[in-house]
């Protein structure tokens, strides 16, 4: 769905929004009732939900990277639960840095098993219980708020400060999941990530519900990769217009930026139109971590590009005393709690 967002989800209301408006009243009563009433399974081990409110991107695979990243250096056991978008595999499969591909397990799970085990399953039901049959005792589900099939002890909402939540509508008429208010009540609490009004709406609404707001920005991990070169960026995530903005804070001239939809299968052709372009200005190719991984293991023009592409790498860098640790601690608070109420059932 993020991958085919209209130009007017992320705009002021118009024609176009309220006339699927009927459709969205529809869609916000089918996904409220099934975050109200869903029964998810509840697995002996702390799960945190890294979610959003919308389609398109919000920044929720590196937020998930940085608190994986803190669990370890806690010395806990994390790993990844994904459905595994953009992938073609149905079962139930732990992901093999080594062996696997983008297209049969999506680009995300591939950043993420680089960091910690990761489990792409369509029932995230499965999913969990192969990461916790090899160890795992704490899981970091990556998406999953709406469809509570599984128990989740904290759910991290990732909220772009650009964006916000666009026009406000539910889907089709704008990109929230389901209405805002159900969304609210039911998130633990939230991160706005980057800079900008956009989310100043969600910060009032989780204030007044008792959610507490902590707030990152996207920084590149080595921005002298690019510092100084004239680029040429592709993409094929959620909002490639931040890819864009993240270069220019790194120094680069963007030429120009390339943005397909979000988990694109870039093809032969593609490539050797980007390979051209880059050749008759005599600009450096870049690219994200998650396009490049879907350019891995290719051939021809795909394996050229690959070969020719910088990666800007990006992690997140929390606000003090909004960090990954805090986030930790509340998802372990919320699963002692969870059972201790159930030792005094038993």
């Amino acid at each position: 769905m993020a991958s085919e967002a209209p130009p007017f989800w992320w705009q002021r209301s118009g024609p176009q929004a309220w006339l699927l408006w009927p459709a969205s009243l529809l869609y916000g009563a089918v996904a409220g009732s099934r975050m109200r009433h869903s029964r998810p399974k509840a697995f002996d081990v702390p799960v945190l939900c890294v979610g959003n409110l919308t389609v398109g991107g919000s920044g929720k695979t590196p937020v998930a990277i940085e608190i994986a990243q803190a669990a370890l250096a806690r010395g806990l056991k994390p790993g990844f639960l994904s459905r595994g978008h953009g992938g073609a595999y149905r079962g139930a499969r732990l992901v093999d840095v080594g062996r696997d591909t983008a297209s049969l397990v999506g680009d995300e799970p591939l950043l993420l098993a680089a960091v910690a085990p990761a489990a792409v399953a369509r029932r995230r039901q499965a999913g969990l219980k192969l990461l916790t049959e090899i160890g795992c005792d704490f899981i970091v589900m990556d998406d999953g708020f709406q469809s509570r099939r599984v128990h989740f002890d904290h759910a991290l909402i990732v909220v772009d400060a650009n964006r916000g939540v666009g026009n406000g509508h539910v889907l089709p008429a704008g990109p929230l999941r389901a209405s805002l208010r159900i969304q609210i009540m039911q998130a633990g609490s939230f991160l706005v990530v980057g800079e900008g009004t956009g989310a100043d709406r969600i910060v009032r609404l989780a204030a007044r519900a008792g959610k507490p707001v902590a707030h990152a920005q996207i920084a590149p991990r080595a921005p002298q990769v690019v510092a100084g070169r004239n680029v040429i960026a592709f993409c094929g995530i959620g909002d490639p217009e931040r890819f864009g903005r993240t270069l220019r804070d790194a120094g680069a001239h963007v030429v120009a930026l390339h943005a397909y939809p979000d988990h694109h299968r870039y093809s032969q052709g593609v490539a050797r139109d980007l390979l051209r372009a880059a050749g008759k200005v005599g600009a450096t190719l870049v690219t994200t971590a998650k396009d490049a991984v879907r350019l891995t293991g290719q051939h021809g023009a795909l394996s050229e590009l690959a070969q020719a592409s910088l990666v800007l790498e990006i992690g997140m860098r929390f606000a003090e005393g909004g960090g990954a640790d805090a986030i930790i601690e509340r998802t372990l608070d919320s699963y002692r709690g969870r059972k201790f109420a159930l030792s005094r059932r038993g």
